[in-house]
């Protein structure tokens, strides 16, 4: 992936370049001028070069496996690449450090630094010839039409291992319920003269072209005429029209015809016919827009397509689209023995090989192309233990170079087809362990600050990175975990096989590699280094110059973090999230290059001044640490968009995070930041924080009514805020919000304190002009019977959090209140006995919790009415309404009550002390 590397290079030279004019303009030595003017040059000489070639190298990616020529100019050009990066991020360091000191120092530093550009210039001028070298030895030694025959070479490898995909009759598991409904919307209505598409998407290898195989097969015969097409992703309009043609049996001579008359020719042979046509394999949108046109349609006529992209399954007709995911264990299983015993009569695992069975499986992860070439490297063993050993043992061997035959060549077209923006972002959600849940946030912090991402048509950084993230999911590169209220993801993962895969290519390309602790070991070339192993053995730092990221996973890394920072001096990330390090290494604090910092959940309970040096940090994470209060010199960090601190107290069974205590002076010096949390509030702090203008994300703890005046101040200014937290000194302290204007950019609000009772209905009622609003989160607010109808007037809500906020005894949802809430969380109501949800109240709400409702004796009156909710659950409810639960009542009864909640996919009740969760199957 050169392209990747060189687009994140093009960005540091043309930010290096656009110090020029200043650099001059400050310089006072001719000696220093001369220097940096040879300097720039170069630069800016590289800047051209890289530039020209970029497109060159998106191009050559496609087959670079297949040319070896091809695959050597692009390893050139990406070491090439990496020596540059090394270059311009010193001369940045040390164009910066000239800034600071007294004017003697600055001088000081600036006859010493006139060496170093020197020197710079020298190397960046011996890696321009090299570039224009390897440049010349390209042209020189490719053969004519050798990259065109690479090209059909990968295209030929492509369409034999769409044949992987299709299966035989019997052999088809765990997609019975997608047959079901995508025959139903093939031929439930056929005998209309109407239009249908269909569409199936999901991750390669996935089993899409086996479900339309199966079904495409059964439906056939309901068509007059039927067509199967797989579409390459270098088609061309007139060669699938042609094919096309073909398959439905269309007798002409197609390839010497125009288009214009092959067209014609389509649409007579289909008029009035019932046609079917499946495209199997789509990349585009633009596949289908180009051909619609073609087809009849005074008739009944479907289209099925399948795709890796959620932007082609949006061609669907109304909601006619099926996304696939990996098998659950039962089906893997089954699979697994369909395939495996087929020779058998009844197709059992022996229990011998059991045990070996499940570790097979658990590679796969319910990957059904997975599944079916383990099921080829056993079919040429005796099913015996010794023999399944030995093709386990060789598996393993395989996936510690990150590689499953025969997998990888289905997966490698989806990483082939990524933009060079999406690729860097890719293989560092591979940096991370198995299985592990990639937070949004934090990942779109590390794209950011690693120059991954670059600002686009007036959005943010954030806004891109987020849009990339988007775009991964919906490749189905990434899986979403988790979706926020207001469905945006929230968490994903990366599917065990598609990172083997994505590790493979990150270790060639020299992105990064994940250090286990066993075997031999080399980070020589490598930028990104992820430590997880907790069995440390001697690892060589010599290779480690060149780093730019540590991901550490391990609590008992420690000792071999401090060995290698000691030997890297350009690291720009350091993440050592959830281990147990009580203090940074003094080597921590040399990394003039560093611009995340991740201490989140970490032991650390104080920072050094010393933190002060990291002149270009981005990032400071310490969340949900030991530490109390922040350093002073954190007032140095002028580059800072992101302060989160806050101390982890365990209070019984629970954890709490509160806010830390700023030293006077630190707030107002740091302007560019975006997110600050959590501060301890004061009068100084909160006057301070007025400056903050830019402030996205902003959350405060222990605050007081005599506070309120001048966070009221703070918030004036906030005209950017989206994400605001308030907590109060304690459960008694009145929050006088009345004073309070809340920006209209909010989405988030979270407040814990009581509300002024006489003003709390004109105070929510205020809330009106908090169009973006949907989130909110309300503690201890006192809400009752009168109030609560105020915050009804916030109705773009998606998620409404009652905790120990509710004292009324009845709640009611008046009709059309809460149009777009889709989670509703009440918890500890001590007083609550009924629910009323008037119709066409609550209209999209998916989710629906009461926890400490213990008066709670009936189920919410109207529930029946709530066609979307998904999920129902009770936590320590009255004994009346558990009993029901329990269907331990009178029986009339409790199937009365049962058959209101009938329709909700997912029923649960627990209560306290009993230790036990339980689920009621309502229909």
């Amino acid at each position: 992936m050169a392209e990747a590397v060189v687009g994140v290079l093009i960005g540091k030279l043309g930010a290096a370049l656009a110090k020029e004019a200043a650099t001059y303009g400050a310089s006072l030595l001719c000696k220093e001028a001369s220097a940096l003017k040879g300097l720039f040059g170069e630069i800016r000489k590289a800047e051209k070069e890289f530039e020209s070639m970029k497109a060159y190298l998106r191009q050559a990616e496609k087959f670079k496996d297949t040319d070896e020529t091809t695959g050597i100019f692009t390893k050139n050009i990406r070491e090439l690449s990496f020596q540059i990066e090394d270059v311009v991020d010193e001369f940045m360091y040390k164009l910066e450090d000239d800034k600071h000191g007294g004017f003697a120092a600055k001088m000081k530093k600036r006859i010493k630094h006139v060496k170093v550009w020197h020197r710079l210039a020298h190397k960046l001028r011996d890696i321009n010839v090299e570039l224009e070298e390897a440049a010349k030895r390209r042209a020189r030694y490719v053969l004519p039409g050798m990259q065109g025959h690479a090209g059909r070479g990968d295209h030929h490898a492509r369409a034999t291992n769409q044949n992987l995909c299709f299966a035989r009759e019997d052999d088809v598991v765990g997609i019975e319920d997608n047959a079901t409904k995508l025959k139903q919307w093939l031929v439930g209505d056929l005998k209309e003269k109407n239009y249908k598409i269909a569409t199936v998407w999901g991750m390669g290898g996935v089993g899409k072209t086996t479900l339309v195989d199966h079904v495409y097969k059964i439906v056939k015969p309901d068509f007059d005429v039927a067509a199967w097409v797989t579409v390459s992703q270098s088609y061309q309009v007139e060669d699938l029209l042609k094919r096309i043609a073909r398959e439905f049996g269309i007798i002409t001579d197609a390839i010497n015809m125009e288009i214009r008359s092959l067209v014609e020719i389509i649409r007579k042979h289909l008029e009035g016919k019932r046609y079917i046509l499946v495209l199997d394999d789509v990349w585009e949108k633009d596949v289908w827009i180009n051909i619609m046109e073609v087809f009849p349609t005074k008739c009944s006529r479907r289209f099925v397509m399948t795709s890796r992209k959620l932007e082609v399954a949006s061609l669907a007709t109304s909601n006619c689209t099926i996304e696939m995911e990996p098998l659950g264990y039962k089906h893997s299983f089954e699979l697994f023995c369909r395939l495996t015993f087929s020779n058998s009569d009844d197709r059992r695992c022996p229990l011998e090989l059991l045990d070996l069975a499940v570790k097979f499986l658990q590679k796969c992860e319910g990957l059904p192309i997975a599944i079916a070439c383990i099921r080829r490297l056993l079919s040429f063993k005796q099913p015996t233990y010794s023999e399944w050993d030995s093709v386990y043992k060789e598996l393993e061997l395989q996936s510690s170079n990150n590689v499953m035959q025969g997998v990888d060549s289905i997966l490698k077209v989806s990483l082939e087809d990524l933009p060079y923006e999406l690729k860097n972002c890719f293989l560092h959600c591979a940096m991370f362990p198995e299985d592990y849940e990639l937070k949004r946030r934090r990942s779109i912090r590390h794209w950011i600050t690693s120059g991954f991402i670059k600002v686009k048509e007036n959005k943010t950084l954030e806004q891109v990175a987020e849009g990339y993230l988007n775009d991964l999911v919906n490749r189905s590169l990434l899986q979403v975990v988790r979706k926020n209220a207001s469905g945006c993801v929230k968490c994903c993962r990366m599917h065990d096989v598609i990172r083997h895969l994505a590790l493979d290519k990150a270790a060639k390309e020299c992105f990064g590699k994940v250090y286990e602790g066993h075997g031999t070991f080399s980070v020589d070339g490598t930028r990104r280094l992820s430590i997880k192993s907790t069995n440390i053995v001697p690892l060589n730092p010599s290779g480690a110059t060149h780093l730019r990221a540590i991901y550490v996973f391990t609590s008992s890394a420690v000792d071999l973090l401090r060995t290698i920072l000691a030997s890297t001096t350009l690291l720009s990330t350091l993440d050592l999230q959830g281990t147990e390090i009580k203090s940074l290494p003094n080597e921590v604090f040399s990394l003039f290059n560093l611009r995340f910092l991740g201490l989140r959940k970490t032991g650390i309970e104080t920072l050094p001044e010393a933190v002060g040096r990291l002149q270009n940090l981005e990032v400071l994470d310490a969340f949900g640490t030991g530490m109390l209060s922040l350093p002073k010199d954190v007032a140095k960090l002028k580059k800072l968009r992101y302060l989160y601190a806050a101390v982890c107290v365990v209070e019984g069974r629970l954890m709490r995070n509160y806010g830390v205590k700023v030293p006077r002076g630190i707030i107002n010096n740091l302007t560019g930041l975006h997110a600050l949390q959590i501060v301890k509030a004061c009068s100084e702090t909160l006057r301070d924080v007025a400056a903050l203008t830019e402030l996205r994300t902003f959350s405060v703890d222990e605050l007081t009514s005599e506070h309120s005046s001048s966070l009221s101040s703070a918030l004036l200014n906030m005209s950017n805020l989206v994400h605001l937290s308030i907590t109060t000194l304690n459960e008694n302290e009145v929050l006088t919000v009345e004073e309070l204007r809340l920006p209209e950019t909010l989405c988030k609000l979270h407040l814990k304190g009581q509300l002024e009772k006489k003003q709390m209905p004109r105070i929510l009622s205020s809330w009106m002009n908090l169009k973006n609003l949907t989130l909110l989160s309300l503690s201890v607010s006192k809400l009752d019977e009168n109030s609560f109808p105020s915050l009804m007037v916030l109705r773009n809500l998606c998620l409404l959090r009652l905790l120990n906020a509710y004292d009324g005894k009845t709640l009611c949802f008046s009709a059309q209140s809460f149009p777009r809430l889709r989670e509703l969380y009440i918890l500890g109501a001590r007083e609550l006995s009924q629910v009323e949800i008037e119709e066409d109240a609550l209209g999209s709400l998916v989710k629906l919790q009461f926890l400490g409702c213990p008066e709670m004796k009936r189920l919410p009156r109207g529930i029946k009415d709530l066609s979307t909710l998904d999920e129902l659950c009770f936590v320590d409810a009255a004994a009346e309404l558990i009993k029901i639960l329990r269907q331990e009542g009178e029986a009339n009864e409790c199937k009365e009550e049962l058959m209101k909640i009938s329709h909700i996919r997912r029923v649960r009740f627990s209560v306290t002390g009993e230790n036990f969760w339980r689920r009621i199957v309502t229909r």
